[in-house]
């Protein structure tokens, strides 16, 4: 089993959503960002050793050499990635980075409006734009605080 599928059901199966996963460059780190959809007061620390308990007994019996596992929230200007993310952040204010240029650039930020048959909607100050959702590169939430 590769080292995603683990991890997400792993994640998965403890009842926490697998946001993203990040490894140093050999591999001997693991990050993980984990949430809790549905939960108002997000991820605490009991969570995060629950998670980390769990993945270093898996990572055992799967025998998984890594020196240090690292598992937090993905904190308020988390990664978005999937496409169900798109959707359920719509309404928040998103940086998108593209990897091909989109009129002439590959960096927008603007309110997003969601996405709808493979295009992800960005309301910018002047218009609003559609981006392939393939093409995205990376996306982060830009927190508010008003």
């Amino acid at each position: 089993m590769d080292l995603n599928t683990l991890l997400e059901t792993t994640v998965i199966g403890l009842g926490y959503e697998l946001v993203d996963v990040e490894m140093s460059p050999r591999g001997r780190t693991i990050r993980v960002f984990i949430d809790a959809p549905g939960r108002t007061d997000g991820i605490d620390v009991e969570d995060c050793a629950k998670v980390s308990n769990q993945l270093t007994r898996v990572f055992e019996v799967e025998n998984f050499d890594f020196d240090r596992l690292e598992i937090s929230s993905p904190g308020l200007d988390r990664v978005v990635k999937k496409a169900e993310d798109f959707a359920r952040f719509a309404g928040q204010e998103i940086q998108i980075k593209v990897r091909i240029p989109h009129g002439g650039r590959r960096n927008f930020q603007g309110e997003l409006l969601g996405l709808k048959d493979g295009k992800v909607g960005l309301r910018l100050e002047k218009d609003d734009v559609e981006l392939e959702f393939t093409n995205i590169e990376k996306a982060r939430l830009v927190p508010r605080f008003d």
